[in-house]
């Protein structure tokens, strides 16, 4: 069994966001694999199926990106899983828009969505699917930024990173973290 969370902000206003593309590549996850978003709580949208054959929990925090630690410490104990069966997919500003990176383990890197889940779970030892959404232009502010929704050009280049981190995410489950960063940080054939 997985639990898989999306980060974001909840709300109509932050939808198409830079800084909700964790949702959006979940609920792609949840389309493809016929799993519906059906339960709620105060703390989280969420929904069961399975993934490549294993169980999945996919979680939709419904606090806002820095209190996302919240809910998923709260599904880790209800459920009784490990960190090592935690899967969370958020956005990062050091990587192009377009480009994924998988990792198992590490800090926070500066996003406050991750060190509120280490926070809380009180562990550094779960896989991260980050999605690049670029530095912002000129001297724009970053929390401005992630906060504004992708570009034009962008949208291309996100629309198939979004498909990708769901790839990699099925990937993940069924041939482990360490093979399926061997096939998804590279670079690919499309240059992203």
């Amino acid at each position: 069994m997985y639990i898989i969370v999306g980060i974001g902000n909840p709300g109509k206003e932050y939808e198409k966001t830079r800084h909700n593309v964790g949702f959006m590549v979940l609920e792609r996850l949840a389309q493809a694999h016929g799993v519906k978003l059906d339960k709620k709580s105060r703390l989280a949208r969420w929904g069961e199926g399975k993934v490549a054959d294993e169980g999945v929990i996919l979680v939709e925090p419904l606090t806002y990106m820095n209190e996302s630690g919240l809910a998923v410490q709260w599904f880790l104990k209800e459920i009784g899983i490990g960190p090592d069966h935690l899967i969370v997919i958020y956005d990062d500003l050091d990587l192009e828009p377009g480009r994924i990176r998988i990792r198992k383990g590490g800090g926070s890197g500066g996003h406050k969505g991750i060190k509120s889940i280490i926070g809380n779970i009180r562990s550094e030892g779960f896989i991260r699917v980050r999605v690049g959404i670029g530095r912002p232009p000129g001297r724009q502010d970053p929390a401005d930024y992630v906060l504004s929704p992708f570009s034009k050009r962008e949208k291309e280049e996100i629309e198939f990173a979004i498909i990708r981190a769901a790839d990699a995410i099925e990937y993940i489950i069924t041939n482990g973290v360490e093979k399926a960063m061997n096939e998804f940080n590279r670079k690919d054939e499309a240059g992203i």
